[in-house]
């Protein structure tokens, strides 16, 4: 689990699959869920896209 300054809580997930890693992101409070993929080398660059995605998605509701 992460805490953003803007969001809050933020369950995150790692899922590695050969060279690549998927991150879901999870907001605790609203339930709203997204995912990114990218290469394993790099999880904490996939873990910003999907946070960024995360707030979008909020954004958007």
């Amino acid at each position: 689990m992460t805490t953003d300054p803007e969001l809050g809580e933020i369950i995150v997930e790692f899922v590695r699959n050969g060279t690549y890693v998927k991150c879901s992101a999870v907001h605790t409070a609203t339930g709203v869920e997204v995912s990114a993929m990218g290469p394993a080398q790099e999880p904490r660059a996939v873990e910003r896209v999907a946070i960024a995605k995360l707030k979008r998605a909020l954004s958007q509701r």
